[in-house]
């Protein structure tokens, strides 16, 4: 994982693993956002399969698929949605933290 901090409650990265929930949870993140839609690359684990570890973990997480190139204002709104509701520090994923990195800007704009 390449984990980039984008502000001092959210940082972002690319496509993460099952594997990954503990090391996140470890780093002391304390939600997930997974902006990428399931079903976009063969070889992605589905939202469901990392949902479930990281419920385990007890952390919660929340969906809100942004199909590349196609940011809508519902997933800003989702994605507000997500962030508010969310007890911090966040880390979003998505193919490779861009998406994340752009909707959480977008967010920001809007709330300021």
């Amino acid at each position: 994982m390449d984990i980039r901090q984008i502000d001092e409650g959210f940082a972002v990265t690319g496509q993460i693993s099952p594997d990954d929930v503990r090391d996140i949870a470890a780093a002391g993140y304390r939600a997930l956002i997974c902006n990428r839609p399931d079903g976009e690359s063969p070889d992605q684990p589905d939202f469901a399969e990392i949902s479930r570890v990281a419920q385990k973990k007890g952390i919660p997480i929340y969906y809100v698929p942004v199909v590349s190139g196609q940011l809508t204002q519902d997933d800003v709104d989702a994605m507000a949605a997500a962030l508010d509701e969310a007890d911090g520090p966040v880390l979003a994923y998505c193919r490779s933290g861009a998406r994340s990195t752009n909707i959480y800007g977008i967010v920001q704009q809007q709330k300021g």
